[in-house]
């Protein structure tokens, strides 16, 4: 007597069970939950609060892309790495044909922050210093709240 039980034929319709009989995984969450947003969204919705709060004062900054980065590149290519410390942001002014851009780096800040709130603070600090930067102002000018807790 064969026991054997013939192989299931792929159909043309969509596969009900996974290989385990278990039903087809999906999503966690709908997307519209925040807990399905990435690290990087999450990082770069950060960001983008800290500049709407910094355009309300300075309506310039419209001007400006900010950008979001995982981690910096060495200065040139064939250079290597050095012994400074990793950037945390960088700013560069304007060029012809080019506008004024602000870059944080999302993994360096991530390794220095604890918590969403510590995280949220530290992304607030690096867009001031860089927006000052390129206006040529201190960081408290451009935020009077700059470095309180």
């Amino acid at each position: 007597m064969d026991n054997r039980v013939p192989p299931r034929a792929a159909g043309p319709g969509p596969r009900r069970r996974d290989r385990h009989g278990r039903g087809m995984r999906g999503p966690i969450a709908p997307p519209q939950v925040p807990l399905a947003a990435s690290r990087a969204e999450v990082f770069a919705d950060l960001v983008q609060d800290s500049v709407e709060r910094l355009e309300r004062r300075w309506p310039q900054l419209a001007d400006i892309d900010f950008l979001v980065l995982d981690v910096p590149r060495p200065a040139g290519p064939g250079q290597s790495w050095s012994d400074e410390p990793v950037p945390l942001g960088d700013a560069f002014p304007a060029k012809t044909g080019k506008t004024a851009r602000v870059v944080v780096y999302r993994r360096p800040v991530e390794i220095r922050s604890k918590g969403r709130d510590e995280r949220a603070a530290l992304v607030h600090e690096i867009v001031v210093e860089q927006v000052a930067e390129l206006l040529g102002l201190t960081p408290e000018t451009v935020d009077p709240r700059y470095g309180e807790d």
